[in-house]
């Protein structure tokens, strides 16, 4: 999806990483705007290796990579916030002291660092534990931890790899509140996840990745209000499937069932049926969810 070059956090251009024989991202092209945007995918899909090639973390085999409009991120990560996924916190460190420090790594003055630390844990409810070694923490403790130290410099841009992973319910949603509230403020953030509610509580606009490959990109918006129908043929389905298409509608059949979208109208449908020497036994229409958008882009790369 086109943006301006101002409202651009990030593009790839042909980019492709291999480890070995193995390829995790295949000839990616992406151009990522501003607001709250999800990296939708299984795991392996190659969401945590695209966020760490955008951060100069590790190089392409192939391709061009810009962030914030420059080829070398590495002048622009004073203004980039990183959760990474997997767990990487020094566990004989205080959660002050850590986050502290990361401050002063992203450019803070000592003080300035320790102030906005107290205040970050504060807000993520790790206030009473803040002088506490990271090695006694619970696993959504540390998440915490990580979301602290990706926003403690102020960042535009906060990049979040599976934020929710290893929380429990009531965890989960309170890192998902966190995460709109961030948007809220005008930072733009990156969500990788392969949890699809996730994306879409959070998220304006969902990239769904598939074996290093983009199966699509676009807003949440225009993905869940393409219509649907479910419709049930009593005669020749396949007939009246192709006359469906013939009418520049996709169609699909899922047994018994044809799952139609586009500018259908149900005339559009009992007409086919009728030339066909059918008719309609079950018809209706329904909102889609992600999940259904995630599963036919799926589906078709299969």
């Amino acid at each position: 999806m086109p943006q301006d070059d101002d409202a651009t956090v990030f593009t790839m251009n042909g980019v492709t990483k291999r480890f070995g024989h193995t390829y995790a991202l295949h000839d990616v092209t992406l151009s990522i705007p501003g607001g709250a945007v999800g990296l939708l995918g299984p795991n392996g899909a190659g969401k945590s290796t695209l966020i760490r090639i955008v951060l100069s973390l590790i190089s392409p085999t192939n391709g061009s990579v810009t962030l914030l409009g420059s080829p070398d991120a590495r002048p622009m990560l004073d203004k980039v916030g990183y959760m990474p996924e997997h767990d990487c916190l020094p566990l004989d460190m205080t959660a002050v002291g850590f986050v502290a420090y990361m401050g002063q790594m992203s450019g803070l003055d000592g003080d300035v660092a320790l102030e906005r630390t107290h205040d970050i844990l504060d807000y993520v409810g790790l206030g009473e534990e803040r002088y506490r070694q990271i090695k006694g923490f619970s696993t959504g403790m540390r998440q915490k931890v990580k979301f602290a130290q990706a926003l403690v410099h102020e960042p535009r841009i906060v990049f979040f790899d599976e934020p929710t992973n290893g929380m429990d319910p009531k965890g989960r949603k309170e890192m998902l509140d966190m995460l709109r509230d961030v948007m809220s403020t005008g930072k733009s953030i990156i969500l990788s996840s392969h949890l699809l509610p996730d994306i879409e509580y959070v998220c304006d606009d969902v990239v769904i990745l598939q074996d290093g490959r983009i199966l699509m990109h676009d807003s949440l918006e225009r993905l869940l209000d393409a219509k649907q129908v479910s419709v049930r043929i009593v005669g020749d389905q396949d007939r009246v499937m192709s006359l469906l298409r013939d009418r520049g509608l996709s169609v699909e059949a899922q047994g018994s069932m044809l799952i139609i979208e586009g500018g259908i109208e149900a005339r559009d449908i009992f007409e086919a049926a009728y030339e066909a020497n059918s008719h309609v036994s079950y018809l209706y229409p329904h909102a889609k969810r992600l999940e259904d958008v995630f599963l036919q882009a799926v589906s078709h790369h299969d």
